[in-house]
């Protein structure tokens, strides 16, 4: 889970030439008027808008930024594939060198050519202390970056990071604008300059972002000419944008989705995600930092009810950060939905049910609030169907709905419906979800989680380079956190995406937590095509 990754906020969202019609948004374009067959513009509704639009400050790590490239990037299958970069890069027996050697002839969007000193720059601007890149653990292994001539970088490493090159899907930022501004402060954070398939024209602040295709791009100039994403915070909201003809595209919980089921115009994706929905135990609040409690609420929770009344199906019962069908994830920690089991862990802990139901230990209630981000209805869902499993035990959860504003002060002590999950390896997610040392380090470990056993294991996961290895230490973690759980994970779900059938059929990726600007359908956006949609998957 990394930093914006659990701030579920950072996950996306796009609005632009296809635009919105003047009563929905007062903007004079309509998605209507783009739709039919040969139309170059579409427009996108998502949850959520990034806090900037910089790599050097987070975002687009994942990948498929848009407006950036990375030296790889991930195809359909996941599979990591050349981008800045002219080949897969060539790495040293001990594993503690990455050489990249760069395509030639790459510009920026302003027509600035890209070179190696673009990637050092960038590599070593995010590992600088003094730039506010919540996600710079993620590079802890890096021991230098440099440049070998115009059209090659090598990275030193300190340690045989087995992912590394999967990290290096992170976009380049160019030098010649970003490194002459304020990293954290300067222009750059809201009018970025990429190598990407599109430029932002745009950014209304909580309305939408405006993209222009790159009529230059290195990979071909995209077909959709403008694209825009809608940031439209609301679940409810959104799917009535969609239906009304304003949007050609969105992503919506499972209990909207459904309602296009029967629309013949068009059609639903459904993306395997390691997404989670969580729930927070800070150690710092008396209650829901007592191990029993924490112990008993993961037995209280009925998982499979909420994938099957609140996802529909779509989705899976989540016992840690490790989907159940990852090679990741440790048999034999699931837990089963036992009221029993769960009243006897705080019976004999000394938690006494009260006259009033709610247990009683000490003096203390057995009572915390429970904060959930306002207008989405899937982490309201999960809310309330969890405070409801935990007041059978006598555990009185009280349900908040706030901004992130309103949230992020009150973690420390308050439990959230938090959200998190990155695909590809158990060290991208679970580093920043539980380290002690990253506490307090804004959305990194919102639970302040703290188990020295745990901290060595992902450590251990982190700096060997032996599969096996790694996997016993990701079994130490899982198995730990059955003992002492400071999250009680719910669900993991599958992202569905309801999209106008015009460009025939789509592909969507296996998705992170951070999904919307540049995952779902519109993952490969530059690739789509009217007359030839079937290619979509390249």
């Amino acid at each position: 889970m990394t930093a914006r990754s659990i701030r579920v906020a950072v996950a996306a969202t796009l609005a632009t030439a296809l635009s919105l019609t003047a009563a929905a948004c007062s903007n004079p374009d309509s998605a209507k008027s783009g739709s039919g067959s040969g139309s170059t513009s579409a427009v996108v509704g998502i949850a959520y808008e990034p806090d900037s639009l910089s790599p050097l400050l987070g975002y687009g790590k994942d990948g498929n930024s848009k407006i950036f490239d990375g030296l790889l990037a991930l195809d359909a299958d996941m599979k990591l594939r050349p981008a800045l970069a002219a080949e897969l890069p060539e790495v040293s027996a001990d594993g503690l060198t990455y050489t990249y050697k760069l395509r030639q002839g790459v510009k920026f969007s302003d027509g600035k050519a890209f070179g190696a000193k673009d990637v050092v720059f960038t590599y070593r601007t995010i590992l600088d202390e003094k730039t506010n890149n919540p996600s710079r653990t993620e590079l802890d292994a890096v021991k230098d970056v440099t440049a070998k001539g115009e059209n090659t970088v090598v990275f030193t490493l300190k340690y045989p990071y087995a992912p590394f090159a999967q990290r290096t899907v992170l976009p380049i930022a160019p030098e010649h604008i970003a490194g002459k501004q304020d990293v954290n402060t300067g222009a750059f954070t809201t009018k970025p300059v990429g190598t990407g398939p599109y430029v932002l024209t745009k950014w209304s602040k909580g309305e939408k972002l405006s993209f222009a295709a790159n009529p230059d791009y290195w990979g071909g100039a995209p077909e959709v000419k403008k694209f825009t994403m809608a940031i439209i915070k609301d679940d409810d909201v959104r799917a009535t944008r969609l239906r009304s003809g304003d949007l050609d595209g969105a992503i919506l919980p499972p209990n909207l989705a459904k309602g296009f089921a029967d629309d013949q115009g068009k059609k639903t994706y459904a993306a395997n995600s390691y997404d989670y929905r969580t729930v927070t135990l800070p150690t710092n609040n008396k209650v829901a930092g007592d191990t029993a409690v924490r112990r008993a609420l993961d037995v209280a929770v009925d998982r499979q009810a909420m994938v099957d009344a609140i996802l529909n199906g779509s989705g899976k019962p989540a016992y840690g950060p490790v989907p159940t069908d990852s090679e990741w994830f440790t048999k034999g920690t699931e837990r089963t939905h036992d009221l029993a089991a769960a009243k006897k862990i705080l019976d004999e802990a000394g938690w006494k049910p009260g006259k009033d139901g709610v247990r009683v230990k000490d003096g203390v209630r057995a009572t915390f609030p429970l904060w959930y981000l306002s207008g989405d209805k899937l982490r309201q869902e999960h809310a309330l169907a969890y405070a409801s499993d935990a007041k059978k035990a006598g555990i009185d959860i009280r349900t908040e709905a706030g901004t992130w504003e309103v949230i992020e002060p009150r973690m420390k002590h308050d439990a959230v419906l938090a959200g998190g999950g990155s695909p590809a390896d158990p060290d991208f997610d679970q580093y920043t979800l539980l380290k002690s040392s990253l506490a307090g380090d804004g959305f990194n470990n919102m639970a302040w989680y703290d188990n020295k056993a745990v901290d060595a294991a992902i450590e251990a996961g982190r700096k060997s380079g032996d599969k096996a290895e790694r996997k016993k230490a990701y079994d130490t973690v899982q198995r730990e956190l059955v003992k002492n759980p400071g999250y009680t994970f719910l669900t993991h779900i599958d992202h569905l995406y309801v999209v106008d059938d015009r460009f025939g059929a789509l592909t969507t990726q296996v998705e992170p937590h951070d999904h919307g600007l540049a995952s779902g359908p519109w993952w490969n956006v530059e690739k789509w095509s009217t007359k030839n949609a079937g290619d979509a998957k390249k």
